[in-house]
């Protein structure tokens, strides 16, 4: 006698849709188009709790979306590459952006900084999905581009 666990015999049902939202799209022409779209995202928080955003690009560089990956505290935050991916692989993204602040209002990259971007390039590059920059945001000292810098 075979005894199966209907639970495990359960296949999960996955499909591909597309979503109409009021999600306001962009063309995104460089850093600061970036820093600035970005920036929207982040409450009177931004100098109190690091978080960290990702920017999700069409071929044309049109913003599609947008995803919260994580919140941390005042001197550091976690990143999951596969959540990232996740988001990326989910809406179909040519390209992201990477963004969060530093609460201290330093904008250089720390080397974890450094170390993180270029760990999910490296990911999303098995899905053909570039990363065009890292955004570091600031509330008074502006931002920092890991592109414009020559770190990507």
């Amino acid at each position: 006698m075979t005894v199966t666990n209907p639970a495990v015999n359960k296949l999960n049902k996955i499909t591909l849709s597309l979503k109409k939202t009021s999600f306001v799209k962009k063309r995104i022409c460089g850093a600061d188009d970036a820093a600035q779209y970005i920036g929207q995202f982040y409450q009177s928080d931004i100098d109190i709790y690091e978080s960290f955003f990702i920017l999700l690009l069409d071929r044309a560089n049109n913003t599609i979306g947008y995803a919260k990956i994580s919140q941390g505290g005042c001197v550091g935050t976690v990143i999951d590459t596969k959540i990232i991916a996740k988001y990326c692989i989910d809406s179909l993204a040519q390209s992201v952006i990477l963004a969060h602040n530093h609460p201290s209002g330093n904008k250089q990259p720390s080397t974890q900084d450094i170390e993180i971007t270029k760990k999910v390039k490296n990911t999303l590059a098995i899905f053909d999905c570039q990363v065009h920059d890292h955004i570091i945001l600031t509330s008074e000292n502006g931002f920092f581009s890991m592109q414009e810098n020559g770190l990507i």
